[in-house]
């Protein structure tokens, strides 16, 4: 019980636990914007007032293809959302520290560890190297 404990009360347990009941909330959040302000708007130029009651029939089954326009309205907008506000930005962030990273040390040509820009001898095998100029 005491490995149990520890693995539901570990960091990241809980923090992806938050983040899936925020995610499901969100998706209520976008749910309800798509069936009570996008459908409605897209229903002002189709004439249909809300994709939820639409369907078709076969054999006195019904298949109501309208529910799954909103839940696809409601992806597109979600995934739209996720991808401009949370990828982009982090790849763009992710991308500035990769470049300050790499602007600060270079491999040293000797012994190939990692050496300052700036240096003038290596730190590992002690050998003189010409410090790399600023461009």
């Amino acid at each position: 019980m005491e490995g149990f404990k520890k693995f539901l009360l570990q960091g990241n347990l809980v923090q992806l636990a938050v983040a899936v009941v925020i995610g499901a909330a969100f998706a209520t959040l976008i749910s309800a914007f798509t069936e009570g302000f996008v459908t409605p708007l897209l229903g002002i130029f189709g004439g249909v007032p809300t994709f939820a009651n639409l369907y078709f029939e076969i054999n006195g089954s019904q298949f109501l293809y309208g529910a799954f326009v909103d839940a696809l309205i409601s992806f597109l907008i979600t995934a739209a959302i996720l991808y401009f506000f949370v990828v982009m930005p982090m790849g763009k962030l992710m991308l500035r520290f990769a470049k300050a990273e790499e602007a600060v040390t270079r491999p040293c040509p000797h012994c190939c560890t990692e050496i300052n820009r700036k240096a003038t001898k290596c730190a590992h095998c002690t050998s003189e190297v010409a410090p790399e100029v600023a461009v």
